[in-house]
């Protein structure tokens, strides 16, 4: 039997058959593209949000920018490091373990800077000395020439006052010490050359005893899939970095014999100072050898005008050697950019970290073209 209707009650529908609708207020969803637009109704809490965020930007910036010399130790360090690891390399080859190498290494070179320092300071102090000493008779030699003469003509007493008061002036030690800047200061600048120069030989012994390791963690930020790649580049631009360094190191020191050999022949002062100095100097690419040529031409001209001009031409005709013959020969071996690309790279670095940039512009550069070569070029060959 069927159950009765109740008259005057309709039958309750069934509740899985009722139609919704009705939606409630937290079923809606926002629009996905409204959502930055919504949190625009909160506008303090945007603009303090956008404000920490700028702050935290520009202190950033300011930390980058203050830790700019620890970047710069850090990088002379680096490279300092992959110019030793092929000496260290080749010893162990030798058959001596890679403890004794790096001890070896790092003893040369440790002896090869106290020797360059050896040379530099004791120099540069005895001529300080000397031309304080000799100041006096060069002031009475110039009171007897023409020129002083033509002065005193023409502005009287004053000239000699004048004289008087330079002479009182350079031989006074708070004075020349003043134009260095300050006592304090002359002295917080040494200090901070030699405890940077300190750090950059310690970084440079962790990093030559730890290159491994730490190539080894850098490939393990690669993918599995692309760690057998990652490390043959990286193994290839270290090994172009190093060979790079060290064929700089073999020209300078190749500039710095020609210059011995020039200074003594041709009798000019201080032959293994300038030869240091030409060292030096002529590891900066490119105009490494036009400056020291500048500079030596110009000191030889207060030793003798025709010494100093066949040193500038003898110079001058090394300097196309080292350009045309020596450099291919030893570069060609460790690394190979082109001319422009040479230029371009130097000006660039310069530019941006000065001499540092100007001495790693080259291996970066080498670098990059490494990477296109290897990296880029094969993804889009395979792009058909």
């Amino acid at each position: 039997m069927r159950p009765r209707k109740s008259p005057g009650r309709p039958a309750a529908p069934d509740a899985a058959s009722e139609p919704r609708t009705a939606l409630r207020t937290d079923d809606l969803e926002a629009p996905e593209g409204r959502t930055f637009w919504a949190s625009l109704n909160h506008p303090f809490g945007v603009g303090f949000l956008l404000t920490l965020g700028g702050l935290a930007a520009l202190a950033l910036g300011f930390a980058i920018r203050d830790l700019a010399t620890v970047w710069i130790y850090i990088a002379f360090a680096l490279f300092i490091a992959l110019g030793l690891d092929p000496l260290v390399r080749r010893l162990e080859r030798a058959g001596v373990s890679r403890a004794w190498s790096i001890v070896i290494v790092f003893f040369g070179f440790a002896l090869v800077l106290a020797g360059v320092l050896w040379l530099i300071i004791p120099t540069v102090v005895e001529q300080i000395s000397q031309f304080v000493r000799d100041l006096p008779d060069a002031i009475r030699e110039f009171q007897n020439s023409d020129a002083y003469a033509w002065v005193s003509e023409r502005f009287g007493e004053q000239a000699q006052s004048l004289l008087a008061d330079v002479q009182a002036f350079l031989t006074d030690p708070g004075n020349i010490a003043a134009i260095g800047g300050g006592v304090l200061q002359v002295g917080a600048s040494i200090a901070t050359t030699l405890s940077g120069l300190l750090i950059v030989i310690v970084l440079s012994l962790y990093f030559v005893a730890t290159l491994d390791t730490m190539k080894q963690a850098f490939y393990r930020l690669v993918p599995a899939r692309n760690r057998p790649g990652a490390a043959e580049l990286t193994e290839e631009i270290t090994a172009s970095v190093g060979g790079y360094l060290g064929g700089m190191v073999i020209l300078a020191f190749i500039n710095s014999v020609f210059v011995f050999i020039m200074h003594l022949v041709l009798g000019l002062p201080f032959p293994m100072l300038m030869a240091v100095v030409a060292f030096c100097i002529t590891l900066i690419p490119l105009i490494g050898t036009v400056l020291f040529w500048v500079i030596a031409t110009a000191l030889a001209l207060f030793t003798s005008p025709l010494m100093a001009l066949i040193f500038g031409v003898a110079y001058l005709v090394y300097m196309q050697l080292e350009a045309y013959v020596l450099t291919p020969r030893v570069m060609n071996r460790t690394i190979s950019v082109p001319g422009s690309l040479v230029v371009i790279g130097a000006l660039v670095g310069g530019t941006l970290m000065g001499l540092l940039g100007a001495l790693v512009a080259i291996p970066v550069t080498a670098s990059i073209l490494l990477i296109i070569k290897k990296v880029f070029i094969p993804r889009q060959d395979a792009k058909v």
